[in-house]
């Protein structure tokens, strides 16, 4: 894309703000700064940034408890979670909240970096693969909103992350296709059970509904239940 995007860092610390505000502004990324939960909701509402990159544990307000006011109140912004914690609890955590990805410090800028731009590559080529003039994908009772980014069971909205839609439209496109977890992954870095939960999260909220979306094949991967 040529349009700039704005991302958001969210860090107590002002030398990791620095480093990964010096290292996006390389890259051609807009930054803008916060130091804490608070100052990072206020941020938000005024730049809309393509995508926050947020510390776990921060004063006034932590990062968990940013995301949890994000979705609530139905913003789907990327989240990047970083966190020096190294216990896998705390990643599965930020993922049930809605997090998109977890980054543990001590960690490489440049690594941050390339998560982020694999995630707006492989979100942009989901757009691009849709033909021209399609403005929907169906399979049954799934309905996937191409320009909306929205997605439906039946009449009832399911309401998910931009991860989380970027999955169900690959396998919609393709209904018959077992997918491993490597296909779900594309050409991000985030690891498989990373993408278990995004899979887990994605049956829950169509339960919500009444909705039975996605089976598991053992052995191999996810594919879409049969229509109906």
């Amino acid at each position: 894309m040529s349009e700039r995007r704005t991302i958001l860092v969210v860090d107590d610390d002002p030398n990791i703000r620095k480093v990964v505000r010096f290292a996006l502004e390389r890259d051609g990324y807009d930054v803008v700064q916060a130091a804490d939960g608070r100052e990072a909701l206020d941020c938000i509402a005024a730049y809309a940034p393509d995508l926050v990159v947020l510390d776990v544990t921060m004063p006034k307000m932590d990062g968990t408890e940013v995301c949890r006011e994000l979705r609530t109140n139905k913003n789907d912004v990327p989240i990047i979670f970083l966190s020096s914690r190294n216990d896998e609890i705390d990643r599965i955590v930020g993922l049930e909240l809605g997090g998109d990805d977890y980054v543990t410090k001590p960690f490489s800028p440049r690594e941050l970096v390339a998560r982020i731009k694999a995630y707006f590559r492989r979100f942009d080529a989901g757009a691009d693969a849709d033909e021209p003039g399609d403005d929907e994908l169906r399979h049954g009772r799934i309905r996937v909103d191409l320009e909306g980014y929205r997605a439906f069971w039946g009449e009832a909205e399911v309401k998910l992350t931009p991860t989380e839609f970027d999955i169900l439209r690959r396998m919609v496109r393709r209904p018959t296709k077992v997918f491993s977890r490597a296909d779900l992954m594309g050409d991000t870095i985030v690891g498989e059970r990373t993408i278990d939960s995004h899979v887990r999260h994605i049956r829950q909220k169509f339960e919500e509904v009444g909705g039975d979306a996605i089976e598991t094949v053992h052995g191999f991967g996810y594919k879409l239940r049969q229509a109906r």
